[in-house]
């Protein structure tokens, strides 16, 4: 077993980081070219911060809950209506017109992000008085019923004058820079791991294992329980924000319920508890959806038209994969571990003849 030393450690992650810094800047100086794969980059940071927010009340508390869309939609709108430009809002509410309180609001987008997480959040808190007494299936039945609630209200006639209604909203405030997605996302996921290695993460932790061991040490349920699902519906909104700036356009459609079925399959497939792995794994589907678009496009071979190769091929391929990673990592690609440069370290020491000499000696030294 290989154990790296702290000063190894640190400068693997500074050589990480930077040669990742400069690849970002390899991409934006021929954004014509790169374009696509920077929007695939953006898609997966924020995917990334759903997912690690999803798997703090999934998987580190057991807390079954699907209404991660309706969140991301309070956040998505709130970062929208705030960030339009006060001279472009008559080209968006052209058919009601605009509020007129809203008339002349625009903020940071800073700012933004933080009040549509905010308000995410008091969301939260206040279904969560009402829901979070169910268990299971019941608590996951009440928050997707509470999304669709909120896409429903986003798309009524009466919102017209605040949301647009069914229409939408158009010219969001876009990132300018490939860094900003990226940094904004590892600050979320940062102040989300703090959380998890406080005292808070160990009576989530707790609670997920032995509710009522959980009690008998002390630790009120409800009142966890609810910080849980108020902490990931804030950091669920500040995704849906940055979502919102990404796409630079957004309607009610945006937020249906297999947009939390997507994020589902994310922290599934990376591990129910496993930050890390949620991470790796919103890479890795929302670059496998995209990569496997030449599926969907017609092929021939000699003169022959293939007819498997058509629109909505590229799911079944991506579906058949999916399965055949469930089949060999049960538990998802990180399972409930983290990434660290010691298993690295070790993954890689398996491959070289010293490694394969020793596991051939049943692991003991020559």
């Amino acid at each position: 077993m290989i154990r790296l030393n702290s000063k190894t450690k640190l400068i693997l992650t500074v050589a990480a980081l930077g040669l990742t810094m400069l690849w970002f800047y390899h991409l934006e100086q021929n954004p014509r070219a790169n374009g696509y794969l920077i929007k695939i980059l953006e898609r997966s940071a924020i995917y990334a911060v759903v997912a690690v927010a999803m798997n703090l009340m999934n998987g580190f508390t057991g807390l079954f809950s699907l209404g991660q869309a309706g969140f991301m939609a309070i956040g998505a709108y709130t970062v929208g209506i705030l960030t339009i430009p006060v001279e472009a809002r008559p080209n968006v509410y052209y058919i009601s017109g605009v509020a007129p309180w809203l008339e002349k609001i625009e903020i940071h987008y800073l700012a933004a992000l933080f009040l549509g997480g905010l308000i995410a959040a008091v969301f939260a808190a206040l279904i969560g008085v009402l829901i979070l007494k169910l268990r299971s299936d019941y608590l996951a039945i009440a928050t997707l019923g509470f999304a669709e609630i909120i896409r429903s209200v986003i798309a009524s006639p009466q919102m017209d004058t605040i949301t647009n209604g069914s229409y939408g909203l158009k010219k969001i405030l876009r990132f300018e820079t490939i860094y900003t997605p990226f940094i904004l996302s590892a600050v979320c996921i940062f102040m989300m791991v703090l959380i998890l290695r406080s005292s808070y993460g160990r009576a989530f932790l707790a609670i997920r294992e032995d509710e009522v061991a959980a009690e008998a040490m002390g630790i009120n349920l409800f009142t966890h329980k609810e910080l849980s699902f108020v902490i990931s519906s804030f950091f669920t909104g500040v995704a849906g924000g940055l979502l919102a700036m990404f796409m630079g356009s957004i309607d009610s459609g945006t937020f249906r319920v297999t947009l939390t079925y997507d994020i589902l399959l994310i922290v599934v497939l990376g591990g129910m508890g496993s930050v890390s792995g949620s991470v790796i794994a919103a890479f890795l589907v929302t670059g496998g959806r995209e990569y496997l678009r030449f599926f969907d496009e017609p092929l021939k071979i000699a003169g022959v038209q293939i007819s498997l190769f058509r629109p909505g091929f590229r799911m079944v391929i991506f579906s058949a994969l999916l399965m055949i990673v469930v089949l060999f990592y049960r538990k998802g690609i990180m399972g409930d571990t983290e990434f660290s440069w010691d298993g690295i370290a070790n993954f890689i020491y398996r491959f070289l003849p010293t490694g394969k000499a020793r596991r051939g000696n049943g692991g003991r030294d020559e």
